[in-house]
Formats: structure tokens, sequence, C-alpha cells
């Protein structure tokens, strides 16, 4: 029997459902592959705690927006200033998800046609070079544009955009690749030089970075995290850029639901305080995979010119997804899901701190925390990984500040909150899985390594009766919180 005719047998009126179930339908007649590995994705989500802080799960209606013709529509440049015809509705679309990102974040210029969060930060770093270099050297010697510039002089700019200097929070202390991280591009389009936590505190020393500032006087000051635990100040922030002329830009990836949904107020919004914000669209804010900036209007023309710099074909049915996402964030109802990952997150770390487990900076105040797996159970995070992935929750190894095992097998798990408060859980499921995670790796044992004949790094061995007992409860606690539990796709 088909999905839905199944789902209509159940008296089913979902539209969302009845929509979702009739493509599954169609796609299972022309490519029955591709549809069984959709349909045993959400069976593997259904039948996993997602813990992985960079994830999270869309609504049906961001779905659907992706899933039509708008696809086919081919539409560089932005709106009403396209180099393709027959853009009027895309024209529309991008607009209103622009125009819905403003409403949402209070900012003066919206971009949302980044395809991803590194796609959004080239874009924001680009529009930061050619504003602040190449058009300082087109005023300097006169000319109307580049496009009038000798190939003397063009050669001189091209040195000049690519030696600039970067400080972003190092990968080793929390910040994401694309803030400078040598193996990244950018590290190698400008001179990066990054600035790292407190050893002692795993925080960021305010006046430390002022000093660090001042000393190498960078074009551009990031600030952001993909596993930095705690708030960050942007007032400070944006009075360390000030001191030496930076430009603040802010890598809101991680949290921008919490932005959103009005968690984060006052100096720990960056919006009143950066330059330019960057973020992903999925993650806390629940959107489609998928990026996005925002800027003051000194930085609008160039941001808009991220096609042709370094975007292609801009991607309709996305943006489409977007600003049904962002209206959906823009909701009483989202603010309080919003605090509830908060409120769940700290719960989690207290329950594991109060069991001996060492976190990183003693805590959390946003949406993830990571544990020092090394220090607590001495395990290799990749162990961790394995073990807690074998037991129904899924989340990724992650490197403590000045990691000793580095970048590949870690000392540590990053642990997310975001998606299981999707899916409804609060407070007393935290406290459960704090607990299912610790029992787990407290059992956990480094397995033998055939090949050196010592412990092996990535394989443990569980107990069996541990390993089946958490599993039971991982699955007990998802019982209650079904993934949309519209689509029965038994």
């Amino acid at each position: 029997m088909a999905y839905l005719e199944k789902y209509l047998a159940t008296k089913g009126q979902s539209k969302a459902a009845i929509a979702y179930l009739a493509g599954l339908d169609y796609l299972q007649e022309e490519n029955p592959f591709i549809a069984q590995k959709i349909v045993q994705e959400l069976k593997d989500q259904r039948s996993h705690l997602k813990l992985i802080a960079s994830e999270n799960y869309s609504s049906l209606a961001v779905q659907l927006a992706m899933g039509n013709l708008l696809t086919d529509k081919y539409a560089e440049g932005f709106a009403h200033h396209r180099f393709y015809a027959g853009c009027e509705n895309v024209d529309a679309i991008e607009e209103q998800a622009c125009e819905e990102l403003k409403k949402l974040f209070g900012c003066d210029h919206a971009y949302v046609q980044p395809h991803s969060g590194i796609d959004a930060n080239l874009v924001a770093f680009w529009a930061i070079l050619v504003q602040k270099i190449q058009n300082e050297e087109v005023q300097r010697l006169g000319k109307k544009n580049i496009d009038a510039f000798s190939p003397e002089e063009y050669e001189i700019v091209r040195k000049l955009l690519v030696n600039q200097k970067i400080m972003g929070l190092s990968l080793n202390s929390g910040g994401h690749l694309t803030h400078g991280y040598r193996h990244n591009i950018s590290a190698k389009m400008m001179q990066s030089v990054p600035y790292d936590v407190d050893r002692n505190t795993g925080l960021i020393d305010y006046n430390v970075l002022a000093q660090q500032v001042k000393k190498e006087k960078p074009l551009i000051l990031v600030a952001g995290y993909s596993s930095y635990p705690r708030l960050i100040n942007f007032a400070k922030m944006k009075e360390i850029a000030a001191s030496v002329g930076a430009v603040l830009m802010v890598d809101m990836a991680h949290f921008a639901g919490l932005v959103a949904g009005k968690v984060m107020q006052g100096e720990y919004n960056p919006i009143p305080f950066a330059d330019i914000v960057t973020s992903t669209t999925h993650k806390t804010l629940r959107g489609p995979r998928g990026g996005f900036v925002m800027c003051t209007k000194e930085f609008k023309d160039v941001v808009n010119k991220g096609c042709p710099v370094v975007l292609g074909g801009p991607l309709p049915h996305v943006m489409a997804a977007k600003a049904v996402a962002f209206k959906e964030a823009n909701t009483p109802s989202f603010q309080q899901y919003a605090a509830q990952i908060v409120s769940n997150a700290k719960v989690m770390a207290e329950a594991l701190v109060q069991k001996g487990v060492r976190l990183t900076t003693g805590g959390t105040d946003n949406h993830l925390l990571v544990a020092d797996v090394a220090t607590t159970f001495g395990l290799t995070g990749r162990q961790a990984e394995e073990a807690l992935t074998t037991a129904g929750m899924t989340l990724n190894r992650n490197g403590i500040p000045f990691d000793q095992n580095g970048p590949w097998f870690t000392s540590g798990i990053r642990i997310g909150t975001a998606a299981v408060t999707t899916l409804g859980m609060k407070e007393k499921e935290m406290e459960e899985i704090a607990d299912c995670v610790y029992t787990l790796l407290k059992a956990a044992k480094p397995a033998p390594c055939e090949e050196t004949g010592g412990k092996s790094r990535s394989k443990v061995i569980i107990e069996q009766g541990i390993l089946e007992e958490v599993q039971r409860r991982v699955k007990d606690l998802l019982v209650p919180f079904p993934l949309y539990p519209e689509l029965l796709i038994d």
C-alpha cells in the first residue's frame, strides 16, 4: 500500500503530510532507491537522539517550499538587477525573504543568496576587502571603478586585497574553520592571526584580546564560534575593533535562533554592534540548509554583488524556504522555543557536572556544551562518539581548548539541545539524557589495537548489558516525542 493511501486510511487530514507522502509515492515510482533512502533517513532520525549542535529539524512547510520548479530558474544578480530575463517571481521571493529577515533581526540590509555558511562568510570577507581596500584605491587614484585601472594599477590592488589581516577565534578554542584556520581558504586569502581563550577558564579574555588587536591591527575582527559554550559580549568586541579601525564581523551561524528568539539581548545581541553579520539558516534557526548576510548600509552595495564575486546562480527554491523559515521564527512560539533550548542545555550541563564530568568553562550559556571525555573517562572524543552513536545518541567528537589529542581523535564531545527541544523535550528529559551519556561512557573502555598491540584510539568495548540498558532508555525517551508524527511510513 502506498504511503499516502495508508495515511488517508487513518483519516489523516494534515495537508502537509498529504503533500509530502504524495511526493514520496511519486518518487517511489520514478526512483525507488532514492525514495527508500529518504524514508530510511526518517526512520534513522526517529530512532536516535539528535544531539549534534549544528543540526535541527525544519518544518514540513520549509521542506515543501524547496521541492518545486523554482529550482529550474537562473537568477544571477539580485532582485530587479538580474543578468537573466524572466526573474519577476524570483525577485518577489528574494525580496520577501530579505524583508522577513530584516523584520526578524532588525538589521539595515539583508542578503539571502549564500548557499551555505562558508559562502556567507566569503561574501562578507570580500565585501569588506572591496569596500575598505579596493574602493579606497579607486578614490585615491581618482578612477571611476576598477575597470578603469591599468594592468599595473590592478596588480597593486590585487596584492593589497590578499595581504590583509584577519583575527578570529582559533579552531583550537572553539572557533570555526572559516575564521582563519590555516587549511581553510580564509587563511589563504588573508593573513590569519587567531586569538585564543584563556587556558585556565576557557573563556575569552577581552583585556588580553584588546592588547592583541592593538598589536596586530587587523582589518577584520571576527566574533563567533562552533563550540564555545558561553555568550560573547559584542559591545566589548565592537569597542576592541573600533580601537584600531577594524571591521567587526560576527558569524552567528550557531546561535542565530537564540538571537531571533530574543534570548540573546543587549550587549549579547550582535546586530546593533557588528558591521557585518553572517549565518546559516539551519541549526538553531530551523530553516533549510543555506546562509545569509546582514550588514550596515555602508556594505549594502558590495554585499549585493556576492554574485559575481564568489557566488554563482542563487537557489530560488531555497530562498523560498528561507522566507518561510524566517516568518516562522518571528513568532512568540519560536521565542519560547529558543528560551527552552538554553534552559535545556543548562540543565543537561549541570546534571553532567554533578556526576563529575568536566565541561569546558564549567557549563553553558547557549545551546551547546563541550565535555572533556579524556579527563573524565579516559577516552578520546572519537571513542566517545562511537560509543554514544551505538547506543542511539548522535553527536560529534570535538576538540577542547589546547587539545593534546589533535583534531581527528580529540579529547571532547559536543552536545547540542536545539533538535531535541524541537521534538518537545524539556528539563526532565535532559536529566535522563545526561545520565544515559554518563552511564555509557563510564562503562566504555578502549578496545585493544591488533596492529600495535596497545589500545585503540577509536574503538571501544562496552559491557553488553549496560549498552542494551542505555539503548532501551534512549528508545523510551523518544517514544513520546516522534519526529514528524503525521508522516506514517511504518
